[in-house]
């Protein structure tokens, strides 16, 4: 069974030096029937002004990932931890007990735009904590590179549920395919470009909710970024 989320159905909010589209109901945006989908809460498709951004704010008790598609972006956060994610690159800021950062765009010049993800932890109150993964182009091309998963598989960064998250940047005709095993559900997000799932068409900003299903087989039709989750 898969659901698809169209990309126009989306909610939106433009209040000049953000544009973003929301997946699911956030902020001011609430749809009672996109309240997210198992474990994951939020997926944000932000595009952030030159040289502006996010002032300091807290989170508790949720793991963000952040995943920058094109320009730059500045972290800093309570921990001490501070960095410049550029295209490419995942963080996974684990909120826990508490944590207060900030998030800019780093250039004075070029917009930048990436997607922000927050999943449900299955623990409370643990320690705030932090990471930068620097991913090359040549791990997510033609494949599914895991960046986010319990137990820190294959070089993931940890978090505090029973999800996988991948990523990959697929040329026209490309093929990838993950296994789900029973009871197991997905979610895809279609960052840019157009794919087939399961024969399915999604262009950018579709998303699909995906239940009862073995076998995913993603298509690329066009050039491509590729968000995917394996859900408890």
């Amino acid at each position: 069974m898969i659901n698809i989320r169209r990309s126009a159905d989306r909610g939106k909010s433009n209040i000049g030096w953000l544009d973003t589209k929301f997946s699911f109901s956030f902020s001011r945006y609430y749809d009672p029937k996109h309240m997210g989908f198992r474990s994951l809460r939020v997926i944000n498709d932000d595009r952030i002004s030159p040289a502006a951004g996010f002032g300091r704010h807290p989170h508790q008790d949720m793991e963000i990932i952040t995943w920058v598609l094109s320009g730059e972006l500045a972290h800093e956060d309570s921990t001490g931890s501070k960095a410049v994610l550029k295209a490419g690159h995942v963080q996974r800021m684990s909120a826990g007990t508490g944590i207060v950062h900030s998030e800019f765009n780093n250039s004075p010049t070029q917009p930048v735009h990436l997607l922000q993800i927050w999943i449900e932890p299955n623990k409370l109150g643990i320690a705030p904590r932090f990471e930068d993964l620097t991913i090359t182009p040549d791990e997510v091309q033609d494949t599914l590179r895991l960046v986010a998963s319990p137990g820190g598989a294959n070089g993931s960064s940890v978090i505090q549920q029973d999800a996988n998250v991948y990523i990959s940047a697929l040329n026209e005709g490309t093929e990838v395919q993950l296994p789900l095993a029973a009871g197991r559900h997905a979610w895809v997000q279609v960052a840019t470009g157009q794919i087939e799932l399961n024969g399915k068409s999604l262009e950018t900003g579709d998303g699909a909710a995906i239940s009862e299903e073995s076998l995913l087989k993603l298509r690329a039709t066009a050039k491509s970024d590729i968000l995917l989750f394996d859900l408890a």
